[in-house]
């Protein structure tokens, strides 16, 4: 792709990024949307029948558990942007009929099926935006498509949140649906074609016997899901401990996602550097962030910047646990890739599970932030833990020097 005019490589960069613009609202809106979702699926908007709604990003969480192997073992010999293509079909439909759903159980299913193209779309087109920026800037190229989650939290999220306040929860599902479609449009006009996203199907799961792929993807799993803890929760978060209107949870979705903005470019440019210090210090900044939040809640400012801290922190670790994953998956990116997703998804569905069972149980809307403290720590523990695997198994070698360099 060395003969792409710069104005191409960015707006196909662009488009891959809008893909995941649409990702992130589909996954994130329904955090700034539980209490109407409660209330129209469910009849009221209690803390139990909130606490229940939050199910909804658990199934679409276990969508992309499910999906992100799967779909990166039987599209392995597929090439990129025609996989590209395929899952933003998937997505459109998906979305199409997460709106559309009679029942609250249909609802789940939906977004259950919503979900499976989630993983193997970061995947793919991670490797293409990697491929699109050339060798030595994988982290960043990751990190660019990844800041489509960036926008959708600072802008398309709460435009979004509002409208399906004023107009309804169905009808913000079926506007992004439209951005969906649009993202399609987009990656057919500019992406240019690029071989097989991965190796063969048994390269892709020969990946899954490896101690170390299971390691990280644990890491990730567990020690992310005090972001979602909170985040999954963050409107009653907002109006019950803070004390504020519901319009202002728009606003704090702004700060967690201008949180997430900072963090992402940093952590991109940090996994090209030092692997091995941008994860642990990701993960510790991970675990001050939630404390902050938990102490400083009470007060808007404490609201407004503890959202910011824990966006950021949690995304400067999402292109440092990509680039972890296809470090210990070699000859199998497109797998490495995807399980990224997945992990984080796994972290999504165990973290909004998590804040369900501690508010369901009393402790109440804080205690999130306490919960994400917990499984931080042990994300921290298990970071470290895959790093002395590493120097035990090549003795001498810096721990960044066992990063291959991706190729396209």
């Amino acid at each position: 792709m060395d003969d792409l005019t710069r104005r191409r490589r960015w707006a196909a960069l662009l488009a891959l990024a809008l893909g995941s613009v649409a990702i992130g609202l589909t996954e994130f809106v329904p955090a700034g949307l539980l209490p109407e979702i409660a209330r129209s699926v469910l009849g009221n908007a209690e803390p139990d029948s909130v606490a229940r709604a939050g199910w909804m990003i658990t199934a679409y969480a276990l969508g992309v558990v499910v999906g992100a192997p799967v779909l990166a073992t039987v599209t392995a010999r597929m090439r990129r942007k025609r996989l590209v293509l395929g899952l933003l079909v998937l997505f459109v439909l998906g979305t199409v009929a997460s709106a559309v759903a009679a029942t609250f159980g249909w609802v789940l299913v939906a977004r259950f099926a919503a979900g499976l193209p989630h993983g193997a779309y970061f995947g793919a087109a991670g490797l293409l935006a990697a491929t699109l920026m050339g060798p030595g800037s994988e982290g960043r190229g990751f990190a660019v498509v990844l800041s489509g989650l960036t926008v959708a939290n600072v802008a398309g999220v709460p435009v979004i949140t509002r409208l399906g306040q004023a107009a309804g929860w169905r009808t913000a599902y079926l506007i992004i649906a439209g951005v969906f479609l649009l993202a399609l449009i987009a990656v057919a006009a500019t992406v240019p074609d690029a071989p097989a996203a991965g190796g063969s199907p048994a390269d892709e799961l020969r990946t899954l016997r490896r101690p170390q792929v299971w390691l990280v993807a644990a890491t990730a799993s567990i020690g992310i899901a005090g972001f979602f803890a909170v985040d999954s929760y963050l409107a009653p978060i907002t109006t019950s401990v803070t004390g504020l209107s519901p319009g202002a949870v728009p606003w704090a979705l702004v700060a967690v996602g201008l949180g997430m903005t900072a963090g992402n470019f940093l952590g991109g440019w940090q996994a090209d550097r030092n692997l091995q210090r941008a994860m642990v210090a990701g993960f510790a900044a991970v675990i001050a962030a939630n404390v902050y939040f938990g102490l400083m809640v009470g007060s808007a400012f404490g609201l407004f910047t503890g959202a910011f801290l824990i966006g950021g922190t949690i995304l400067f670790l999402g292109p440092v646990l990509q680039a972890r994953l296809i470090a210990v998956a070699p000859g199998a990116q497109l797998m490495g890739a995807a399980l990224n997703q997945s992990a984080f998804n796994t972290a999504n569905s165990l973290g909004a599970a998590l804040g369900s069972v501690v508010i369901s149980v009393g402790l109440g809307y804080r205690a999130t932030a306490w919960a994400g403290v917990v499984v931080s720590a042990i994300g921290l523990a298990l970071a470290v833990v895959g790093f002395a695997v590493d120097r035990r198994r090549r003795p001498g070698k810096p721990t960044e020097d066992l990063v291959p360099c991706l190729k396209p």
